[in-house]
């Protein structure tokens, strides 16, 4: 008999809703909170919610956080003998200062590129100036969360990054308290990440390879994510070079919860660039699509720092973001004007690997609701690129939406990366 909790969900922009409904489909209590006033509405007539979440705490066998900076509040709920799975100050570090991100890289025996930081606009154009060369330039801090604010050089001079440095201290110097400026590397861009439980990594980890561009061919403005490939592997070099190291330090801070390093691979080494402690976007709705595990049962054992065998789907996942005006930027006056109300229909009935992202329920009809414009995330599986392909772009034209776009080409580099990543030993 499957055991039923009570588990309290804490979200910041209202991406765990789907998790909600697995969890309670499996038979526990849930309680959902959304925090940020802009997304409140997100779910309403899916998900019961709560106005607030601390008044629940004693109610609830299990916290979940989502995202990051909850850092101070779960370690007080973890000190009151609470099951949490959620950030720490220092995973909340790890995720808005990069610099310190790398520090700790550094300490924990990792390789990583050349890199600066600056709070100064003035002084990161004459480093530029003074040090010409390809740059890659990342806002530390809140900032951060604006995803076209990341820039990757182009220029072999530095040119183009300080044009770029230019605009950010005429648009953008009241945000931006802080930059990090990386050396550029070539290579295969992949990202390696696992669920910890506050003593070890439960294995497999997650590869998974984003597609950050806003259109066909990483053309177009930094979205955060369209789009994403990945596979569940164990026992790869890609792990032991980078989440490994880094349990010593996740063990001393209290950290459980899921964390994903972004890194660079090319013939000379695995360069990580920075940490994610939280729940991905869309990565969330892939891993979930992923797990066969009964998501109950996995994150009572994450928040108590119990052992867990995960089980996981064999080949390949795409999922492939589905949105409309304004993403990828914020703008509540557009989203009013042409996406507030739009109707999400569906012509499979059944959903069946649709995750839904930025809708409610109003009359018996999805409508999209927040202001991001970010509708729903489609799945595909396969044991070959060419299976989970054809999956999941089935899925996608089987959502109906006015003025929708998404990109056609996710995962589309597979072949080439798999095989040099192969090569150099890393997989």
């Amino acid at each position: 008999m499957a055991k039923t909790r009570k588990i309290l969900v804490i979200s910041h922009f209202g991406v765990a809703g789907e998790l909600c409904k697995r969890l309670i489909a499996e038979g526990n209590h849930v309680k959902y909170f959304i925090k940020d006033k802009n997304s409140k509405d997100i779910d309403d007539g899916l998900i019961a919610k709560v106005k607030s979440w601390e008044p629940h705490v004693d109610w609830a066998d299990l916290c979940i956080f989502d995202d990051a900076n909850f850092g101070k509040i779960c370690d007080v709920l973890r000190e009151q003998g609470k099951a949490v799975v959620g950030p720490c100050p220092y995973s909340d570090q790890l995720e808005m200062d990069r610099d310190f991100g790398q520090e700790e890289m550094e300490k924990a025996g990792m390789t990583v590129l050349p890199h600066w930081a600056f709070t100064s606009f003035d002084e990161a154009i004459k480093f530029v100036k003074t040090e010409p060369g390809r740059y890659v330039l990342k806002p530390n801090g809140i900032a951060q969360d604006e995803k076209c604010l990341t820039y990757v050089g182009k220029s072999d001079d530095g040119s183009d990054a300080i044009a770029m440095l230019e605009n950010y201290k005429k648009k953008w110097a009241n945000k931006i308290k802080s930059i990090h400026i990386q050396t550029f590397a070539k290579g295969v861009e992949v990202a390696v990440g696992a669920w910890f439980n506050g003593k070890d990594f439960i294995l497999p980890a997650f590869v998974n390879f984003e597609y950050k561009k806003l259109m066909v061919g990483d053309v177009g403005p930094n979205s955060g994510e369209m789009g994403t490939l990945g596979t569940w592997l164990d026992g790869t070099k890609l792990y032991d070079e980078t989440l490994a190291k880094i349990v010593p330090a996740l063990r001393a801070s209290g950290y459980t919860g899921y964390l994903d390093i972004n890194t660079i691979c090319n013939k000379d080494g695995i360069w990580p660039l920075e940490f994610t402690p939280r729940f991905g976007v869309p990565t969330i709705w892939l891993q979930m699509d992923g797990i066969e595990s009964k998501l109950g049962d996995f994150f009572e054992a994450l928040g108590t720092g119990s052992s867990f065998n995960l089980r996981t789907k064999s080949g390949l996942q795409i999922c492939v973001v589905v949105a409309v005006t304004p993403f990828p930027f914020e703008d509540p006056a557009a989203f009013d004007k042409y996406s507030k109300d739009k109707e999400v229909e569906f012509k499979d009935p059944d959903m069946d690997g649709i995750y839904m992202a930025d809708v409610k329920k109003v009359n018996g009809k999805m409508v999209l609701a927040g202001n991001s414009g970010y509708a729903c995330v489609c799945v595909g599986c396969g044991m070959t690129f060419e299976e989970a392909k054809e999956e999941v772009y089935k899925r996608v034209k089987s959502v109906s939406l006015p003025d929708m776009f998404y990109r056609t080409d996710i995962g589309h580099k597979w072949h080439k990366d798999h095989d040099l990543l192969t090569a150099w030993g890393y997989l």
